[in-house]
């Protein structure tokens, strides 16, 4: 309990999403549905791409790593989650609760680069496609990847550091399913200057670079698209872009309403609410959206079921 030295509070009781008794029960079984999905969804994905060498490109890298992300840090608050809608109370250490508000800024910041390494991916695929597999080298992806981790352990470094320096007296109530940047600061008895200042300009920066990467990427590509005479082609750039872009709204959606404004505006409610749609939507939805919309998914996956079940069989009539 070394943590706890600079703060009198122990430990902290997560309030959960709701506090109506009737709504625990179907909220414990529709994210306990939407954990089973996520888990599944995404480690099948990791599983389907590792497996099967068409999809050793890097496309399929950062798609590989995007669920590796995400399938983590949703099970960095999630157990926990779902944990208050079957108990009185859910309580989480000091210690415990800046571990989870580390390891939840480290993923959520990695995939917002990873997510914008995979929009420059799909410029170069359009744009520069002679050019693709030198630009989007194995090399370059490792450095391009190596770097949105970076990001992230800087960032979950310096929220977690500028949290630990904060005492937290005698409300230990946070108003949240999770130990979260804003929930934190506002139990704080001491100034929380520092922390909204570092969240503003490590925030700003993440949302500079990443949306104005996004932004010009895709605004170079569909002036590419613009430019390709047959239909054809037009609907064949288009849907290779779609997927992403859908992906990219609802994270960069979400987490730029709740971040991008002063800790004392608008209601925690509302926040844990939309925090739901990047958490929690956001995971289940990108595995699906990448499978059900990519052909080289689809055929992948067809071609292993293929396998797996000639195996069985084989191993049936084997044994007959």
């Amino acid at each position: 309990m070394a943590l706890a030295n600079a703060s009198s509070v122990t430990e902290f009781i997560l309030a959960g999403l709701t506090d109506q008794p009737e709504l625990q029960l179907p909220l414990f079984l529709l994210f306990l549905g939407i954990y089973v999905v996520t888990i599944v969804g995404n480690l099948g994905l990791i599983i389907l791409i590792g497996i099967n060498s068409q999809l050793h490109t890097p496309m399929y890298y950062l798609l590989f790593n995007l669920s590796f992300i995400d399938l983590c840090y949703s099970s960095v608050f999630t157990p926990k989650m779902l944990m208050n809608f079957v108990s009185k109370e859910n309580i989480i250490s000091y210690s415990g609760c800046m571990a989870q508000l580390y390891f939840f800024c480290f993923f959520v910041v990695s995939e917002s680069y990873v997510l914008t390494i995979m929009a420059y991916d799909r410029y170069v695929a359009i744009c520069n496609p002679l050019l693709y597999n030198v630009t989007m080298s194995h090399q370059i992806c490792s450095w391009l990847l190596g770097g949105a981790y970076v990001m992230g352990i800087v960032s979950a470094m310096a929220h977690t550091g500028c949290m630990l320096r904060l005492s937290f007296c005698d409300d230990n109530i946070i108003n949240h399913y999770m130990c979260d940047i804003f929930p934190l600061l506002q139990l704080s008895c001491t100034s929380t200057h520092v922390n909204e200042l570092v969240v503003f300009i490590l925030g700003g920066i993440s949302i500079i670079v990443t949306s104005v990467t996004i932004f010009t990427s895709y605004a170079l590509i569909l002036s590419s698209i613009l430019n390709i005479s047959s239909t054809e082609g037009r609907s064949k750039a288009f849907s290779t872009c779609s997927s992403h872009i859908v992906a990219v709204a609802l994270f960069f959606g979400s987490a730029s309403f709740i971040y991008l404004k002063p800790s004392s505006s608008g209601s925690m409610d509302v926040d844990k609410v939309s925090s739901v749609f990047y958490t929690n939507a956001g995971p289940m939805l990108n595995p699906l959206i990448y499978s059900l919309r990519n052909k080289d998914v689809q055929a992948a996956l067809r071609k292993t079921l293929r396998r797996m079940f000639s195996r069985i069989g084989g191993g049936f009539h084997n044994e007959t």
